[in-house]
């Protein structure tokens, strides 16, 4: 997919200073090894996942160039672990699919300063602060990490992933293990490079597979139905609000989850923006399968790849405008329970196997079927657990430089001041932005540096 390099805007220039590569400390073997991607990283495809990170610079100092080398000497130790992320992916001759060459080709740094403090930057609006200010995806390097210094001493850090090497849990236990040696700890847990998700003899599959997910190709991708989702923002959401939410969507008398909760409140307020002429209203939901393709809970943890699905629900506009926020809550319960079982994780791979070769994406992703938003839970995802050396962030964050997307999206982790509230990253349309915001309840509050707790 295509990935935005619009100019920079005018009251914030970045500009880059350096770029290097680096290297595994030392090659697992004298011949590289192949890792054919299981049939689940097929269906995650190729594009780039981005992570934002702020981090205030704090007393002791440390400078740039010392950050930047303990950056570099840490993210060596950590290559040797996670080997795939410093290989090249490259078409397979034969299949065309693509398999990661672990030929320790190595991770790209760059190097880039901004004329801003990091303060000043608008944390509300991640086109104004983001777009244009990213050196442009290469793909010639799956992982690629850029350090920011600002004009006050503090740094932000981006790190872009090719989706092939994983997924949010993948990439979270790279991130993790980077941290613990950064911080000069041994890695809490190895990771599992296995890719061991094959399809039964002979592949079989639930047919109702076929109405959530498609083959496509790149020109139906490019050529998606046109819209507006082009707001990329940034929310507070407080920990009382969350328990409110939670609280009010519970009183059917079953407890729903804190995720269940906003999903039900924010699908109440999505179809309010909606065009008159659809009578039915999408939400999704994308699902980690770990926990869920082995009785032991713990077998998969440090599974890296992807193991991801997505659970789809659709409602009629009326009934989704009417019921109370409880109601709608259970909808979305048993949309989910759908797809958080072994069986639909085994069909979706037997799916996959009987549409190879080829692309292969959930409908609900290109667009299909109307308006729609899809809800990603990062709860897990580390915020505050990332320091390097030199302190926790005020802010982790995904961003993203896709630049056509057929579908909203939303993306909730922890805070990093620990208090159990909430930032939301969120792909939106303009009337789905302001219905956010302007609802009375006030849950959706814009990103601002005292939120974020600057001192």
């Amino acid at each position: 997919m295509e990935v935005e390099n619009p100019p920079a805007s005018d009251d914030v220039d970045v500009k880059i200073t350096g770029k290097s590569i680096v290297r595994a400390a030392s090659s697992r073997s004298s011949q590289p090894s192949v890792i054919s991607l299981s049939n689940l990283d097929l269906l995650s495809g190729r594009f780039p996942v981005t992570y934002f990170y702020v981090y205030p610079m704090k007393q002791p100092f440390k400078s740039f160039t010392t950050i930047v080398n303990h950056l570099k000497s840490s993210l060596t130790e950590t290559l040797k672990h996670y080997y795939p992320f410093a290989g090249q992916i490259v078409s397979n001759p034969k299949t065309d699919e693509p398999e990661i060459v672990c030929d320790n080709h190595g991770a790209l740094i760059v190097e880039a300063t901004a004329n801003i403090n990091l303060e000043e930057l608008d944390f509300y609006n991640l086109n104004k602060s983001l777009q244009g200010k990213l050196v442009p995806t290469n793909s010639e390097f799956p992982l690629q990490v850029q350090v920011t210094n600002h004009t006050c001493g503090g740094i932000s850090i981006t790190f872009t992933f090719d989706h092939a090497l994983g997924d949010a849990s993948a990439f979270s236990k790279f991130l993790l293990s980077w941290s613990e040696i950064a911080q000069g700890k041994s890695i809490s847990s190895l990771p599992d490079h296995r890719r061991n998700l094959q399809p039964r003899r002979p592949p079989t599959y639930d047919s109702s597979l076929d109405h959530i997910f498609m083959t496509c190709n790149m020109e139906e991708i490019i050529n998606m139905p046109p819209n507006d989702i082009l707001l990329k923002r940034l929310y507070h959401i407080d920990a009382s609000s969350i328990d409110h939410l939670q609280t009010i969507s519970s009183m059917e008398g079953v407890k729903r989850t804190k995720i269940e909760a906003f999903s039900a409140y924010v699908w109440k307020i999505m179809v309010k923006t909606i065009d008159e002429s659809h009578t039915h209203c999408k939400m999704g939901w994308l699902v980690d399968g770990r926990t869920r393709m082995c009785e032991d809970p713990n077998s998969m943890s440090n599974y890296i790849g992807n193991v991801l699905s997505v659970a789809v629900g659709e409602a009629r506009v009326v009934d989704l405008k009417q019921l109370p926020i409880s109601t709608v809550a259970k909808m979305v319960h048993e949309s989910i329970a759908k797809v958080t079982n072994e069986d639909h994780f085994l069909d979706l791979i037997d799916w996959i196997e009987c549409h190879r070769p080829g692309l292969m994406l959930a409908k609900i992703v290109l667009g299909r079927g109307g308006p729609a938003l899809v809800v990603s839970s990062g709860r897990r995802f580390p915020v505050a657990e990332l320091d390097f050396g030199f302190g926790s962030p005020v802010l982790g964050t995904v961003s993203t430089t896709i630049k056509r997307i057929g579908v909203g999206y939303m993306n909730q982790r922890p805070s990093g001041k620990g208090d159990g509230s909430w930032i939301v990253s969120a792909i939106l349309w303009p009337a789905l932005a302001t219905a956010l915001e302007s609802d009375p309840h006030h849950i959706f509050q814009p990103m601002s540096k005292d939120l974020l707790g600057f001192e």
